[in-house]
């Protein structure tokens, strides 16, 4: 067993159901199959946004030339079953949301040393909303999380949108949420977790970070693998993430420089704020593996590096309470 896998054995101590990352890691790689598939994507936002990066090009859903006596495509004729990805690019951040977890799939972002030294927002003012630009019966509500036991979970934190008070309103959108374990985990260890993103601005003056939840498995009893998780709601709609999952892509800003890589796969549950942040670290391929999702694509091998082999990778725990004291104050 390599010594990435003992690590990510050792997570899974924090939580019962981590130790599925390991078991990811380690399957055997398999050659791919091509498969062709068809999406449509919406782009929604709740205010006025600036334009939507370059998607990728995908194929329009209309039925080929039937080559046999029968055209299941044809059943296009009354309209694309999906899947449906609603693309939200907003000031602070941009997402795409997933309707049948009511989670998003991901929510990526971008801070810089001036981004974060700005001061223009105060978060009194925001509020969380519904995002009403995604359709009713796929929308996740505020009644959802009520005595739910969960925090609404910022995926993008609104400490990092302070250079704005659109930039910060924008992180208050259920799009931008999951259900998170509150004390002891969103209030603690995760909150460490992202002042160590903002902190990586210190050394590097870019730095984007994608987010997202993850619903892992976990070996039971009968010695099968099963993915369990908690959906919240009345009637349930929301699904409980098991995991989280960040990738960082830290930049020296030079054109065409060296980018350090860093994936990050957490349990949503509690975590003693002494455990270390290298416990959690996964090569890459875990979390594409796991979410489905690709993330370094574009960037070349000669331009990558490890982020934990450049910097020293480790929370700085501060109490929560002392911690939104100072927010307040800034």
């Amino acid at each position: 067993m390599s010594k990435v896998t003992l690590a990510i054995v050792a997570a899974a101590g924090a939580a019962t159901g981590a130790a599925a990352t390991a078991a990811l890691w380690s399957v055997k790689k398999e050659t791919p199959i091509p498969i062709v598939t068809t999406t449509t994507t919406t782009t929604t936002g709740l205010q006025k946004a600036p334009p939507p990066p370059p998607l990728p090009v995908v194929r329009s859903a209309q039925a080929p030339s039937p080559k046999g006596p029968v055209d299941p495509s044809g059943l296009f004729q009354y309209g694309f079953p999906g899947p449906v990805n609603d693309l939200r690019p907003a000031a602070s951040l941009t997402s795409s949301y997933d309707r049948r977890t009511r989670n998003p799939h991901w929510v990526a972002e971008h801070i810089t040393p001036e981004s974060l030294a700005s001061n223009n927002a105060d978060r009194k003012h925001s509020v969380f909303v519904e995002d009403v630009t995604v359709p009713e019966m796929f929308r996740a509500k505020l009644k959802d999380y009520f005595r739910s036991g969960y925090d609404r979970g910022h995926q993008v934190p609104a400490a990092d949108a302070k250079w704005s008070q659109e930039a910060m309103d924008d992180t208050f959108a259920l799009t931008n949420m999951c259900p998170q374990v509150g004390s002891g985990f969103n209030r603690d260890y995760w909150a460490h977790f992202e002042d160590f993103c903002r902190r990586l601005t210190k050394q590097y003056p870019s730095v984007r970070v994608v987010t997202g939840p993850l619903y892992l498995p976990k070996k039971e009893a009968d010695g099968k693998w099963r993915v369990t998780y908690e959906v919240i709601g009345s009637p349930p709609n929301v699904a409980v993430p098991t995991h989280f999952y960040k990738v960082i892509f830290a930049e020296d800003g030079q054109q065409g420089g060296k980018v350090a890589l860093g994936a990050f796969v957490l349990p949503n549950a509690v975590i003693a704020n002494n455990k270390p942040l290298t416990d959690f670290e996964v090569p890459l391929s875990v979390v594409e593996r796991a979410s489905g999702l690709e993330f370094a694509t574009k960037l070349e091998p000669a331009r990558r590096k490890s982020l934990c082999q450049e910097v020293n990778c480790s929370v700085i725990v501060k109490e929560y309470v002392q911690r939104q004291k100072s927010f307040a104050k800034q």
